[in-house]
């Protein structure tokens, strides 16, 4: 089983961390570049271009499946949640799985006058309530790997009449994204998208447009971008671009050839070669008496094997320990033989 990388990545070790960082192609390492020497020489170009800018939004729409006016460009996941969460009223419950990622909580909790409830994973769909405002969660779990029962917890929020907040960063770029069918998704484009950090990409549906405060809006989210550069902006967006925040030109001259890549490459044809390779995985696992945290994922969760990280990396296996379990994440640059030396490493550390 080959990579489908191609010649756009070199990993000079086992590289199993897409969920902590994923590998840039070289055409975004020779993009970046590219830039970078313009604004040393001082050429007119070297600020950074609107055009590439987006085209890496009408990308990641593309991979979404959701049009272009539905996405905002951002830097971080925590900052599209914040957005979110200072435009809920005060007392609104926000229903999360238990252990979710911090960045999709805390700009919640910060607000101190919101109501949070925790439940298992498994239970996300059946605690939907009455009195629930918005459901967050992440598509796949960073902990484990473990894969959210998404069409369950979207049927119960209808049902309810609860907004969906989905954090597809562990898995777009792999697992196949309908974007539109939630309220919101936050998407950080340095993991599984393999773009630089710095890029992310929010998704609003029309109707929970309405919904949000452009707080951190600027001339960039005026619907006349440089008719909005002094004095207050005179008209927003008229699309999802009202919630953009400026784009770093690096990151986005970047993430539009990451993107292309996967575009290219095709995400059912990814889908099919990372679950396949964690599927190996998990049965090279068995067979070593360390079961894994069951799940289709492409991120593989090892219950009690987080402290193996380090010997890992000194026999040149890229992995992470969180929460306790050792944590392998495959993407397009993997193959067979990079789970075989990931095994056969694990066995010679006694398991």
């Amino acid at each position: 089983m080959e990579t489908l990388g191609g010649a756009e990545f070199a990993p000079k070790l086992t590289y199993l961390n897409t969920s902590s960082c994923g590998l840039l192609p070289r055409s975004a390492v020779d993009a970046v570049k590219a830039l970078a020497e313009r604004l040393a020489e001082g050429s007119p170009e070297g600020a950074g271009s609107f055009e590439l800018a987006e085209r890496a939004r009408a990308a990641f729409a593309r991979l979404a499946g959701v049009g272009a006016d539905r996405v905002a460009l951002g830097s971080s996941v925590a900052v599209h949640v914040g957005l979110i969460a200072q435009s809920l009223p005060a007392g609104a419950e926000v229903l999360f799985p238990e252990g979710e990622f911090s960045s999709v909580i805390t700009p919640f909790a910060v607000r101190g006058d919101l109501k949070l409830r925790y439940v298992p994973l498994e239970s996300l769909a059946e605690a939907v309530g009455s009195q629930t405002a918005l459901v967050a969660f992440s598509s796949v779990q960073s902990a484990d790997g473990r894969v959210a029962d998404m069409p369950a917890v979207r049927a119960a929020a209808a049902a309810h009449g609860a907004r969906t907040l989905l954090d597809a960063t562990q898995s777009a770029g792999w697992l196949p994204l309908d974007a539109g069918a939630y309220d919101y998704t936050v998407t950080g484009a340095f993991k599984f998208l393999v773009s630089p950090r710095g890029a992310s990409f929010l998704t609003v549906t029309e109707e929970a447009q309405d919904s949000l405060v452009p707080v951190h809006a600027g001339w960039i989210a005026g619907e006349d971008v440089w008719g909005s550069v002094y004095g207050p902006v005179p008209e927003l967006a008229r699309s999802a671009r009202r919630f953009d925040e400026p784009p770093a030109y690096l990151s986005y001259h970047g993430a539009e050839r990451s993107l292309a890549v996967l575009l290219d490459t095709g995400i059912d044809t990814i889908h099919a070669h990372v679950t396949a390779l964690a599927t190996r995985f998990r049965a090279g696992l068995d067979r070593l008496g360390h079961p894994a945290v069951p799940s289709d994922s492409a991120v593989v969760g090892v219950p009690g094997l987080g402290d193996r990280q380090p010997a890992l990396l000194e026999a040149g296996v890229v992995t992470s320990a969180r929460a306790g379990n050792l944590r392998a994440s495959f993407h397009l640059y993997n193959s067979a033989t990079d789970v075989d030396r990931a095994l056969n490493a694990l066995e010679s550390l006694g398991g």
